[in-house]
């Protein structure tokens, strides 16, 4: 276990660099620098400063090193998404860089959620199958009824009833619903966490029940080939934005030195990235699920390909992404 003390002196360089560059960027001290400020390099430290808070906080480190940081990249923050520029450029730096190393300094969370939210899927889905009238314990007769229909071989779309829309009005519902789904988890982090548990546990439960429910009914393949592609992208959002739920617990549960409105301030700062990539998640989600997973002349065999170089794409982005800009 690296000690506090090594910790700082390891990335000391880093910080005190990161504070010369927003002292000049912010005007608290007098500069005798003529070149610019390069924002690139900003942002880079600032997502090691991410990081590295993430990690002091995992491992207890002491208060004062826990506030430098704090007060780090809570200026940074400020700079960099009050002063940077609008438009392409930012967009892109935000996805290339800013999100990904985001989801990476809450990996905590981020596991935290998948636990809660595949858990549950995993044992009620076994569960299910084993003894299909479990089924009513989490959804009534006529919703799974509906499932039913959906994934029959009798529905001209996968995962539609007959008088389902076509494929832009599903696009709509499936943003509507998917956002609502995501608003939950993270939202249900405001009471202590407790919010955003329930629904990660309750969504995999659904989840794992409406699986059991249609392999032991024989639909399996129907039901797996229409969910595998567009759930790299559903599902993932769905962790990341129950990891930013978490977070806002954890701020309001230990808050610290700070007051519990100080910490969930701060936490907010730092979840809202994560709000805004797994928002953008849920979008690729719906036009996927619209337009790809239900449609029933694509092979299922070509389904599971598209499927597994997206998952791998996902985790891939997720994990690496980003690396090379600290």
């Amino acid at each position: 276990r690296v000690t506090p003390l090594a910790f700082e002196a390891r990335y000391q360089e880093e910080w005190q660099e990161l504070e010369r560059l927003l002292d000049r960027i912010l005007g608290r001290k007098k500069s005798v620098a003529k070149e610019p400020v390069s924002g690139e390099r900003v942002a880079a430290l600032y997502r090691r400063a991410c990081e590295h808070l993430a990690l002091a906080r995992a491992r207890a480190y002491p208060a004062y090193l826990l506030d430098r940081l704090e007060r780090l990249t809570g200026d940074a923050h400020q700079v960099i998404y009050q002063q940077r520029e609008l438009g392409t450029s930012a967009v892109a730096r935000f996805f290339t860089a800013d999100f990904p190393a985001a989801v990476r300094a809450h990996a905590r969370y981020v596991w935290l959620a998948t636990a809660l939210l595949g858990l549950p899927a995993v044992i009620v889905g076994v569960l299910v199958y084993l003894r299909p009238e479990l089924v009513l314990s989490v959804v009534d007769a006529q919703t799974a009824a509906s499932f039913e229909e959906m994934y029959s071989s009798a529905s001209e779309a996968v995962g539609r009833t007959r008088d389902a829309g076509g494929d832009w009005v599903m696009f709509g519902y499936y943003i509507r619903n998917n956002i609502g789904i995501a608003f939950q988890c993270f939202a249900g982090g405001l009471f202590a966490g407790l919010g955003s548990i329930f629904f990660l546990l309750y969504n995999g439960a659904v989840f794992g029940a409406v699986a059991g429910y249609l392999t032991e009914h024989d639909l399996g393949p129907t039901f797996y080939s229409f969910v595998v592609t567009h759930g790299a992208f559903e599902l993932t959002a769905i962790v990341l934005s129950g990891a930013a739920g978490l977070r806002l617990g954890h701020a309001l549960l230990a808050p610290g030195r700070r007051t519990r409105l100080q910490s969930l301030v701060l936490a907010a700062r730092e979840a809202v990235v994560l709000v805004y990539g797994f928002t953008a998640m849920l979008f690729v989600a719906a036009a996927v699920e619209a337009f790809w997973s239900s449609a029933r002349w694509l092979p299922p065999t070509l389904k599971y390909g598209v499927a597994a170089v997206c998952w791998v794409a996902v985790l891939a982005y997720l994990s690496r992404q980003g690396r090379r800009a600290n």
